[in-house]
């Protein structure tokens, strides 16, 4: 349980207040940046060294995150005040346990847990009465056949455990089953034998909308949301993203904020919660599917669209540190102060240590480069930041200054060229 902080000592002071970030890619990057604000400590733990947020931490350990007793052995040592995990690849059950021994974990064992699953996620959506698409389960390839047969076609398979497009397969006909479950076998972030299959519902845009339990100023629980941001992927996997997603939507966007209230309710704990919907325009429908316990990378644009201290990682670090988060909007939504966008920076070739060269003239916007040590191909390496006088007027400077950064590794450059679903092709 989370508790309002008051006093906050130097860090490394041996008094001072310890986030470890179990995983350190680079939402874990900007979460300790955050952190680092605030005057908090540091700890990063990641499967690779030189991950992004190592580079930043006051301190960090590589290990494999599935292996308990290095699990042990690191949390005793450090003995943090919060456990933030960030990406799939940890032995979850150790996380209950760290809670029996008194460690507060965000936003708390059982919700991470659930949210790391996509089988346990879809029933805990479903069973608040949150609208979502069709879905079944499959454990072998005929099972994955019957499945998509009962569905319809198209729909689309995904491994139980991934994230970020990966394992994931649009199939379009009973020809496409044979792929689809090998890439949900072979290519999931964690190996799981099920495979979740999906209606493919046929929306007019995927959003965003991201909620916060925290405490204010007097130490009473409380929840704030954020207006939604709009995305799309590119096989799988986000391209880019814009903040807000609309403007004249108010009815739908009351329906998304009840959503995410009573998902984040079901999940409960302290921090934000990250919740992926579709949004069907012609028939005023939203269909919820899935929450991650943690920020997430479409909300990378908050950096740039929201009030300085109020971006999707400042308001976790808050959050679960028990630092007041001030708003007196209405309906506790937090509106962007600009129309802003994001747009990935891609890798094409495989190598360690990439090189960068940058060529842009797009105003108003900035690069975030992750620091990853290792490339390979459609690797995302970083994002344009764009802010302007529209969305539509963001987007086209993100894309436009993404797609002038040149990626150089094992002595090739490259520019990408994935044009698909851009507003511009210049």
């Amino acid at each position: 349980m989370v508790s309002l902080l008051r006093e906050l000592a130097t860090p490394l002071s041996g008094e001072s207040f310890k986030l470890m970030f179990l995983g350190s890619g680079e939402l874990g990057k900007e979460m300790i940046l955050e952190a680092h604000r605030l005057g908090l400590e540091t700890i990063a733990v990641d499967r690779y060294p030189d991950a992004p947020g190592m580079q930043v931490a006051h301190k960090n350990y590589t290990m494999n995150m599935m292996d308990e007793s290095a699990l042990w052995n690191v949390v005793y040592r450090e003995k943090p005040d919060v456990i933030v995990p960030e990406i799939e690849a940890i032995n979850t059950d150790m996380l209950f346990e760290f809670e029996k021994e008194g460690f507060f974990v965000v936003p708390n064992a059982k919700a991470t847990w659930i949210a790391m699953n996509r089988e346990r996620m879809r029933e805990l959506i479903t069973s608040t009465g949150v609208n979502t698409s069709k879905y079944a389960y499959a454990t072998t390839e005929d099972e994955l056949l019957d499945a998509c047969e009962s569905i319809g076609y198209p729909c689309v398979s995904k491994a139980i455990m991934s994230s970020s497009g990966k394992g994931s397969y649009f199939i379009q006909g009973p020809e496409d089953v044979p792929k689809a479950f090998e890439e949900a076998r072979t290519k999931a972030r964690v190996p799981a034998k099920k495979i979740i299959v999906e209606e493919f519902v046929d929306f007019d845009v995927e959003i965003t909308a991201l909620s916060v339990r925290h405490l204010d100023q007097d130490g009473n629980e409380t929840k704030t949301f954020v207006r939604p941001i709009g995305h799309y992927q590119i096989q799988g996997d986000y391209h880019s993203s814009w903040h807000p997603w609309a403007e004249g939507q108010e009815e739908l966007e009351e329906q998304i904020y009840e959503y995410s209230e009573k998902i984040m309710t079901a999940l409960g704990g302290y921090g934000i919660f990250a919740h992926e919907m579709f949004v069907s325009l012609k028939d005023g429908k939203i269909y919820a599917n899935e929450t991650a316990c943690r920020p997430h990378d479409t909300g990378l644009v908050t950096i740039y669209s929201m009030p300085v201290g109020y971006s999707e990682f400042a308001l976790h670090v808050k959050a679960i540190s028990g630092i007041p988060i001030f708003s007196d909007t209405p309906g506790r939504v937090i509106h962007p102060v600009r129309p802003s966008a994001s747009h990935v920076i891609l890798s094409h070739g495989e190598g360690w240590y990439p090189k960068y060269h940058i060529k842009y003239r797009t105003g108003d916007s900035t690069i975030l480069f992750f620091g990853k040590p290792e490339s390979y191909k459609n690797r995302r390496m970083g994002v344009v930041l764009s802010a302007g006088k529209s969305i539509e007027d963001a987007m086209v400077k993100a894309e436009k200054a993404a797609h002038m950064v040149e990626v150089e590794v094992g002595g090739s450059r490259y520019r990408q060229e994935m044009w698909d679903k851009h507003v511009t092709r210049e």
